[in-house]
């Protein structure tokens, strides 16, 4: 399914609403903002914003933030 909608899918949990796009890597640097530490160039990983976001989706996205995908998949329990 993460395939035909391009990698993108919608996430309910326990912190919120969540558009989830898994990609491949890119060409900047991004920090986590579970562990802090850097995403190099070129790793997969998950970039994620709130549906339900203060202002609506649209503010979701503008604030959206990359994560590690273990970092991504295990933030429910570090709260």
């Amino acid at each position: 399914m993460d395939r035909a909608l391009g990698g993108v899918r919608r996430v309910s949990a326990g912190d919120g609403e969540w558009t989830v796009r898994r990609v491949r890597g890119s060409d900047k640097v991004y920090t986590c903002p579970t562990c802090r530490q850097q995403i190099p160039p070129g790793t997969p990983h998950v970039v994620a914003w709130a549906v339900d976001a203060l202002g609506g989706e649209a503010a979701g996205l503008e604030a959206r933030r990359h994560w590690h995908s273990s970092c991504w998949e295990r933030r429910e329990r570090l709260r």
